[in-house]
């Protein structure tokens, strides 16, 4: 009998002491996603899973292989034009989600200033979020929408609100998020307030930044333009196969694969050099 005691006395000592000692890592709400998952969501293509867009990268990159093969007879040339097909996706949805950002960013501030308004009409947080499914604007009606179903079906506000912001993808969206989660916790009334301030804020932030993307635009385009104008004239030389099969020699080889690495440094140094210093997700 005593050695039960001691032995119970002894397992609960060492819990009380791995309670303090050990203390548990609260479990993340959600997963890190990859950098392909990331940019879907920001497209607005979080329903699309990584491995379906990169089967999809690798059926476009594989068609133009077949095509360029069929077309010039030349390995070396069909499997650049390959490489270019396979990351016609990705030039794809990272235009669709700099362009989504860029709504979501002119359209922020009056979706603010709709909640500022439903909250001084006397509305809970909860449903002036929920109303702007109907009144919010355009690009934003969405995701919203589902926040309403959301909540009306757990009633977890924070939850929701994490849902919403995974599905936003967005920066502005996470300041705009975090802040009425913070309003909700603390309380008090200041939160029209805080809001009409937030709104007006966004829209210094976007007339700011449209103004410098207005004046990177002509640096961007001229990158472009220098990196496709090669490879154009290449797909139209495809038309004279005495020419485009001398590119099948070890030299001709050589030269494609200079030329596409240098094509690929100048325009990754042109993009660094002309870029605009991106928003993280620091709060996502």
């Amino acid at each position: 009998m005593g050695v039960l005691v001691g032995l119970g006395v002894g397992v609960g000592l060492l819990l009380v002491w791995s309670a303090f000692a050990l203390p548990r890592r609260a479990p993340r709400v959600r997963r890190q996603r990859s950098r392909v998952g990331e940019l879907l969501a920001r497209a607005g293509l979080g329903h699309v899973s990584p491995s379906s867009f990169l089967t999809l990268c690798g059926v476009t990159g594989g068609a133009a292989l077949v095509l360029m093969q069929a077309l010039t007879r030349t390995p070396p040339v069909a499997m650049l034009f390959g490489a270019m097909g396979g990351y016609l996706p990705v030039v794809v949805v990272t235009s669709r989600a700099r362009r989504r950002q860029r709504d979501f960013a002119e359209v922020w501030p009056e979706a603010v200033d709709n909640l500022a308004s439903a909250v001084r009409a006397g509305l809970s947080l909860p449903d002036a979020l929920a109303q702007l499914a109907v009144r919010g604007p355009e690009p934003l009606r969405s995701s919203f929408e589902a926040f309403a179903l959301d909540y009306q079906v757990t009633g977890r506000f924070g939850e929701c609100l994490d849902r919403l912001k995974s599905r936003l993808a967005d920066p502005v969206g996470d300041r705009v998020v975090e802040g009425l989660r913070v309003a909700r916790e603390v309380g008090g009334g200041e939160l029209g307030r805080l809001l009409r301030n937030l709104s007006g804020y966004l829209r210094d932030e976007a007339r700011t930044r449209s103004e410098l993307e207005a004046r990177q635009a002509w640096t961007v385009n001229g990158a472009r333009l220098a990196v496709a104008a090669p490879w154009l004239v290449l797909l139209m030389m495809t038309f004279q196969p005495n020419v485009i099969r001398r590119y099948a020699s070890p030299a001709g080889t050589v030269v494609l694969l200079f030329a596409a690495g240098t094509c690929l440094v100048a325009y990754r140094l042109m993009m660094r050099i002309g870029r605009l210093p991106r928003e993280r997700r620091i709060l996502s």
